[in-house]
């Protein structure tokens, strides 16, 4: 373990001999820590990369020697002129600073990596919506292996040398000691449950076997795994994503926010001048700051009754909480808008004179022939939106929390919302009892860290199982590409479930089935075993 004694914090020094060291230190900005930046390669190897990243448990630069290196990537070509940068950054520096042009900072971007962040660290470096993001995925990736002697998990720096890091630890340690027990105990029994038939490949089954194990028990998983991540966004994104983190006061968030804007600046250095003046991004970081303080504490003054409840099993929730009573009316007007020369208040006249079952034609016939989902409606459909409510559990919402056209807001991880049993574990109740005893025991380790520090801290310990709320927004045209995709067969039941009740609440509950009648591509049907047909098509055009 290599420990940053600045900030308390540890993470796991990956060696390299002399040759890969010498190889990699060409293509990473650096190649002894977890935040780097991806130099002198193609994008489309950048891409690639990041692309087999999510699926397995190498870090990216060793992936990068196994997987990726070759002696036909021709070193000499790696170009390290500097020349125009003088010129160019003198261009940016008058741009962003002097004139204020946020815009060009578009014009530059980063493929960064950052490994072993915590699976609350994830969600902020995803909350952005003008980049792109692949995270280490908790269905191909088994995580009861030990590093060094310890499961892969964040100690939060506060806790580190105190009282406190042994109950957390042990804590910690027990649930990855649970996850591994259920694991092995499950896939035997899947094993027998799902034998491999006759058109199967060992490798494709084993795989299937191994996504059903996973889902199953990555309800166990707490809040503080570790996860690889691979980030690509412009400049623009990437100040004020650093602009955020700077005026978070979760110490791990401020570890990584160093690091990413030292990786950065090797990179794009024009584009983040701003980050750490003191009458620019710092000044906006405190400005974040104040308003977060200020709303925490009018929300305890307002909720200073709030009723704790006892933690309990429940099954996730998902309310419409607001919708456009005469959503179909303005994505008729918007769509004859683009087609016609007509001013808008003209085309709602004529709208009016058109009975309920012309206006469902007319939306037919905007919407068109969608022979796939990846055939998505116009944008007048982007003029009506739907908030939806939701409580699930916090695997789902890692899933979901992704998509970036959509806004989602949620709460901080706390027990007070219950938690969700995989399905699958009522067959068999011993090691349903096992599991859920693990989950049980967090409330006193939850406590006495929210206490001890704050709730920022004591959220690490919440198991991927426990609930949370959170709200999303988005526009009918969203709505079609999200539930379309997260209702797909080989998804995790628990999201897939999510989804399918928003499609059945903007029919019934909205009561707008002409919309919910166009997404054709919404399964609604329940599996055994959701990879199945993704691993055997796999396998069949690996061939």
């Amino acid at each position: 373990m290599v420990k940053d004694l600045s900030s308390n914090f540890e993470f796991v020094k990956e060696t390299f001999s002399k040759e890969e060291s010498e190889i990699l230190s060409k293509y990473f900005t650096n190649i002894d820590r977890p935040v780097f930046g991806l130099i002198n390669l193609p994008d489309v190897v950048k891409g690639a990369l990041f692309a087999r990243y999510s699926r397995s448990n190498k870090s990216l630069r060793r992936l990068f020697l196994d997987e990726f290196y070759t002696q036909t990537i021709d070193d000499s070509q790696i170009n390290t002129s500097t020349a125009g940068m003088q010129r160019a950054s003198s261009l940016y520096d008058k741009m962003i600073l002097d004139f204020g042009d946020d815009s060009v900072a578009q014009l530059g971007g980063a493929h960064i990596a950052c490994e072993q962040v915590s699976n609350i660290l994830t969600k902020i470096l995803e909350k952005g919506r003008i980049a792109s993001y692949l995270e280490q995925s908790t269905r191909y990736v088994y995580y009861n292996e030990k590093i060094n002697g310890k499961y892969n998990y964040v100690t939060p720096p506060d806790i580190k040398n105190t009282s406190s890091e042994k109950l957390y630890c042990d804590y910690i340690d027990s649930l990855f000691d649970t996850y591994s027990t259920i694991q092995e105990k499950i896939v035997p029994i899947l094993k027998k449950k799902y034998p491999k038939t006759t058109n199967q490949s060992d490798r494709a089954w084993e795989s299937i076997i191994k996504a059903k194990a996973c889902d199953i028990v990555r309800g166990l998983l707490p809040a503080s795994t570790r996860s690889n991540m691979g980030i690509y966004g412009n400049g623009q994104f990437y100040e004020y994503l650093l602009i955020k983190m700077y005026a978070s006061k979760n110490a791990e968030v401020i570890q990584f926010a160093d690091m990413l804007l030292e990786e950065l600046r090797k990179i794009i250095p024009a584009f983040l001048t701003r980050v750490d003046l003191e009458n620019r991004g710092k000044l906006w970081s405190r400005y974040l700051k104040d308003i977060e303080k200020e709303m925490i504490n009018e929300s305890s003054n307002v909720f200073s009754d709030s009723i704790i409840s006892d933690i309990k099993q429940e099954n996730n929730e998902v309310k419409l909480i607001d919708w456009d009573e005469n959503a179909l009316d303005k994505v008729l007007q918007s769509a004859l808008f683009e087609y016609s020369t007509e001013p808008e208040h003209y085309i709602k006249q004529k709208l009016k004179n058109l009975s309920k079952e012309e206006k469902i034609c007319l939306l037919k016939k905007y919407v068109g022939n969608r022979e796939n989902r990846r055939h998505k409606p116009g944008r007048a459909f982007e003029v009506t939106s739907y908030k939806f409510e939701i409580l699930s559990d916090y695997g789902a919402f890692r899933d979901l929390q992704r998509h970036r056209m959509l806004t989602l807001q949620w709460q901080k991880l706390s027990p007070k919302n219950g938690y969700v049993i995989p399905i699958e574990l009522e067959e068999y109740p011993e090691l349903k009892k096992m599991f859920e005893k693990a989950l049980l025991n967090v409330q006193h380790i939850y406590n006495e860290l929210k206490n001890t520090f704050n709730d920022e801290v004591a959220q690490y310990v919440i198991p991927f199982a426990y609930r949370v709320r959170y709200e999303i927004t988005m526009n009918l045209r969203e709505a079609f590409h999200f539930i379309e995709l997260r209702s797909q067969k080989q998804g995790h039941y628990s999201y897939r479930k999510v989804s399918i009740d928003m499609y059945n609440l903007i029919s019934g509950k909205a009561n707008h089935p002409f919309f919910t009648e166009c997404m054709n591509f919404v399964d609604t049907n329940f599996y055994d075993l959701a990879r199945e047909d993704a691993e055997n098509l796999k396998e069949k055009n690996n061939g």
